[in-house]
């Protein structure tokens, strides 16, 4: 039986994996992809974006296609959750054309490949290539790592430097794992910035690897599928900062929250106290689905820093529980601090 290509999504946190993995299976052209996706946080906001996508025949469960990985960092977690997840799958190999892994914001893409060098895996799975996904606005306000240009002439000055924080060494790691990567939000910055930026980002990339702009995640599918690359089988040739380590910490200050409530907010009031909030505390992302007052159609709300999006994906199931349910990521997040601030 052939080997199941699979497509490795990485990317930080709010920079347009969700929006791309929507994209390719709105238009699968007819092939069956089988999707797991490594949320952080127990609400399945991004599991339920997908299952919204409707791939599957009538017939078909979406949830036999869509798997969600909810017990923390996937690169973490391989052996406990992944392995055997990956089992179920292969069983299924001959009705799977290729599969799509969205990582979350937080995994390190190597440690996830490696596991397909397992020989249960090995045998029935390849790691046909790794998308990394770049937010071209966060880079060029430095909010993923310090003004471009003197990051650059730090770190030519000093090549020991090791005072990267770990998201500088994340973006890193992801950019050294990546077979392409998709530049996104290129229409919210000018074009000598966007020339500024992907000019840096191709300096820090291996040769070869091409930088695409993308936006609202619409590209050809034939552009990210199909490459053919068996990464497991080259590793050495994408070096990590971990690469010497048996293991990796990621920062234990780190945590998620849950704002759910049978509330419903008018969106621009939700939104100013969310900017409110992330003003008040370490926020990196929120994310959810909101119920508005007379709305019959489910509000979507994403949010990175204070720039905040939101669109209505769907009508409210009938039986469905009309509920506001958020997911805050950041540092040191507090639940009754959070529910207290939004919900007042």
């Amino acid at each position: 039986m052939h080997k199941i290509p699979v497509t490795v999504i990485t990317g930080f946190l709010g920079s347009g994996k969700t929006t791309l993995m929507r994209h390719l299976l709105q238009n699968n052209q007819g092939r069956k992809i089988a999707v797991l996706v490594n949320e952080f946080g127990e609400v399945g906001i991004d599991g339920e974006l997908l299952r919204s996508c409707q791939i599957c025949d009538e017939e078909d469960n979406p949830n036999d296609n869509i798997v969600e990985l909810t017990n923390g960092c996937l690169c973490c977690t391989v052996q406990e959750e992944f392995y055997p997840t990956m089992q179920q799958l292969l069983q299924r190999r001959d009705r799977i054309d290729c599969m799509l892994i969205e990582t979350s914001g937080l995994a390190l893409p190597k440690p996830l490949v490696q596991a397909f060098r397992w020989t249960p895996i090995r045998n029935g799975a390849t790691v046909d290539g790794v998308i990394t996904v770049v937010d071209c606005q966060a880079l060029a306000a430095g909010t993923l790592v310090s003004d471009l240009n003197a990051l650059e002439a730090q770190r030519q000055a000093d090549p020991n430097l090791d005072h990267e924080t770990p998201i500088e060494e994340l973006f890193e790691d992801q950019l050294a794992c990546a077979d392409l990567v998709l530049l996104t939000k290129v229409d919210l910055v000018d074009e000598a910035t966007l020339r500024r930026i992907k000019n840096w980002l191709q300096d820090q990339l291996p040769t070869g690897v091409k930088i695409i702009p993308c936006d609202q995640g619409q590209i050809q599918p034939e552009l990210l599928l199909g490459f053919n690359a068996a990464v497991e089988d080259n590793l050495d040739s994408r070096p990590s900062h971990h690469d010497t380590e048996d293991d990796h910490d990621h920062d234990d200050e780190i945590n998620s929250v849950q704002f759910i409530s049978d509330q419903a907010f008018e969106p621009k009031t939700l939104i100013a106290k969310l900017q409110q909030l992330v003003q008040q505390q370490e926020i990196y992302r929120i994310k959810g689905f909101v119920s508005v007052p007379n709305k019959p159609m489910r509000l979507v709300l994403q949010g990175v820093g204070n720039r905040f999006d939101s669109f209505y994906d769907r009508l409210w199931h009938n039986g469905e529980s009309r509920q506001t349910r958020l997911v805050l990521i950041g540092r040191k997040l507090d639940q009754a601090e959070i529910e207290q601030a939004i919900g007042s």
